[in-house]
C-alpha cells in the first residue's frame, strides 16, 4: 500500500473560513435577488392584455339584484318568443319545434299548457330553465301560448290576477 495523501482544493483554515461565510452569503443575496426581481412590477396573467380589467373581472360579484316595476304591462308572448325563444325554437335547434310546425307540437300539445309552462319554468332536455330572467312566469307563459297557438293549439293569454 502506498501511502499517498490526500488532499482537497481548501488548504488552509482561513480559506475554510471565507469558504464558509460565502456559501452562507451568496444563496442569501440570490434569493434577495430574486424575491426583488419577481414582486418589482405587477406582472399581467396568462394571456391577460388589460391588467385592470382582468382583475375586475375575476372580483366580480355572480349574481346581481335587479329592481323592476312589479305594475309594468305585460309583455306580448310575441315579444317574449322574439327576445327569449326564437334563439333556437326559429330554427329548431337541438330538437326544439319549430313555430308553427304542427306535427312536431302535436304531442306536446296534448300535455297541456301547464305541462308547457312547467317545462319552460324548469327546463326540458336540450332547454335550460328560463325562469328567473329578463320576463317573469307569466310572460313566458304568454311565449308558451304564442307558440301553441301558432301550432293549432286553442290556449287563452294568461293574463294577471285581479288583485
Amino acid at each position: 500500500m502506498s501511502d499517498t495523501h490526500h488532499t482537497g482544493p481548501i488548504k488552509t483554515p482561513g480559506q475554510l473560513f471565507w469558504v464558509s461565510v460565502a456559501s452562507f452569503v451568496i444563496p442569501v443575496f440570490v434569493i434577495i435577488g430574486l424575491v426583488t426581481y419577481v414582486t418589482a412590477n405587477p406582472k399581467p396573467g396568462a394571456g391577460a392584455t388589460n391588467v385592470q380589467a382582468a382583475t375586475l373581472a375575476r372580483i366580480a360579484p355572480l349574481g346581481s339584484v335587479q329592481v323592476r316595476d312589479a305594475n309594468r304591462p305585460l309583455t306580448e308572448g310575441s315579444v317574449v318568443y322574439a327576445n327569449q325563444c326564437a334563439a333556437c325554437h326559429a330554427a329548431g335547434v337541438a330538437g326544439a319545434p319549430k313555430l308553427g310546425d304542427k306535427a312536431a307540437w302535436a304531442p306536446r300539445l296534448t300535455q297541456g299548457y301547464e305541462a308547457l309552462l312547467t317545462s319552460v319554468l324548469k327546463g326540458k332536455g336540450a332547454m335550460a330553465a328560463q325562469s328567473g330572467g329578463e320576463y317573469n312566469d307569466l310572460e313566458l307563459g304568454r311565449a308558451v301560448v304564442h307558440m301553441a297557438n301558432a301550432a293549432g293549439a286553442k290556449f287563452a293569454v294568461p293574463q294577471k290576477p285581479a288583485k
